[in-house]
């Protein structure tokens, strides 16, 4: 009984850091580029900083982060790149929303995806490895773990 109440917060966590872990692989550039390209596809334009004006706004945004602001009488969603494009990514809410749902989607995926790989060797286990494995690591995988 007790190594079934163990396994299933352990499969969670496991599961949550899998996107986490994959994306350690990638080069900061190659992350940020995966993103702009979900961004175009979400139907994000991009405008690049090519005057000065331009790129002194630019500047005045955080770096690869989104910021809402208000024109025309609608909100628009902005995502400066000044170090991959040079540009600045413009969605409407529409699109923002689509990009959300894309990312909610391939969350999913990465966590079905962990999932699957877990189950697929159900004879793994630690015993020949020895151990313990340092803090955290004891018998259960120690404190919190349980």
């Amino acid at each position: 009984m007790l190594a079934q109440s163990v396994r299933i917060p352990v499969l969670a966590i496991a599961v949550g850091l899998a996107p986490l872990l994959l994306s350690a692989c990638a080069t900061p550039q190659e992350l940020v580029q995966a993103k702009e390209d979900r961004l175009l596809a979400a139907g994000f334009v991009a405008r690049p900083a090519n005057t000065p004006d331009r790129q002194a706004m630019m500047q005045r945004l955080p770096a690869h982060t989104f910021e809402m602001r208000q024109m025309n009488g609608h909100y628009v969603y902005l995502y400066a790149d000044p170090l991959v494009c040079g540009c600045l990514y413009v969605g409407s809410e529409t699109a923002y929303g689509r990009y959300k749902q894309m990312m909610f989607q391939q969350h999913l995926a990465d966590q079905q995806q962990m999932t699957a790989q877990l189950y697929s060797d159900p004879g793994w286990n630690f015993g020949g490895w020895g151990g313990p494995f340092g803090p955290g690591f004891g018998p259960g995988f120690g404190p919190g773990f349980y």
